[in-house]
């Protein structure tokens, strides 16, 4: 059983043609669906052979009901309180790159007193790097990775954003002691050195893993939202071939999800 913390969010996808034009339309392909790294990860460890548990806040709006329904639906276990505003993502896709506009809703005011410990009886919890810049969903992801160890499971962290990594942000990392550490090159750069496995996600250059480079497999690229999502959920289940199969597989459509 592989668990993920984070956020369980609405994400709103934007493929376009060509470029945004200041003042004007521009032709895109849309899509509405589930999302959030802890999500994502969580669904792509079922698309993968594992079993998962989604762990977190949502919101209890209409929002709330349609990305509960969807994870469920992927063969997710969802646990945790239900209050508040579901949060959207605006995920924008262009030229094989892309950029977020986020909006996390209730997903950062989940408290330590909200978590159940067998919520954490699994092999692997996995935290979103998202889930350690706001109180309360700091500590309760330090209170998380005890509860898990408690169980005798590993630890993983994605560093998730590198504009976000500061001091505090590497204080709790360094304090939640992972065992694997997930980033792209520009979050490895930026936070300096720890002691873990670190696996380096390069995109379209394959990944790193202690210092040993692995190509990316081939696929057409459609949409690249969520791929270093699929990644982790692959590695996590059965290694690095199995992390850039489902990385392959999330880049050839569109939308974060399997």
């Amino acid at each position: 059983m592989i668990a993920t913390l984070g956020d369980l969010l609405l994400d709103v996808i934007v493929v376009l043609e060509g470029h945004l034009v200041p003042g004007d339309d521009s032709p895109a392909v849309t899509r509405v669906a589930a999302g959030g790294q802890a999500a994502n990860v969580a669904a792509w460890v079922t698309a993968s052979g594992g079993e998962a548990r989604f762990i977190g806040k949502r919101g209890a709006d209409a929002a709330g009901e349609l990305v509960l329904r969807e994870l469920e639906a992927l063969g997710v276990e969802v646990r945790g309180p239900q209050a508040g505003r579901t949060g959207v993502v605006v995920s924008i896709a262009a030229g094989g790159e892309r950029t977020m506009a986020s909006d996390r809703g209730s997903a950062p005011e989940l408290s330590p007193a909200e978590l159940e410990p067998s919520w954490f009886d699994c092999d692997v919890l996995h935290i979103s790097g998202y889930s350690l810049h706001r109180e309360p969903l700091a500590s309760a992801a330090a209170g998380a990775a005890e509860l898990a160890r408690g169980n005798g499971a590993r630890v993983a962290v994605d560093l998730s954003t590198w504009s976000s990594i500061d001091d505090a942000f590497r204080s709790r990392v360094r304090a939640i002691r992972p065992d694997l550490v997930f980033a792209g090159e520009r979050e490895r750069e930026a936070f300096g050195t720890l002691d873990a496995s670190w696996i380096v996600k390069r995109g379209a250059r394959g990944v790193v893993v202690d210092g040993v480079e692995h190509p990316a497999a081939a696929t057409d690229v459609v949409d690249p939202t969520g791929a270093g999502d699929a990644f982790a959920a692959g590695y996590l289940v059965g290694g690095v071939e199995l992390g850039l199969a489902a990385a392959a597989r999330c880049c050839a459509r569109m939308g974060a999800m399997p």
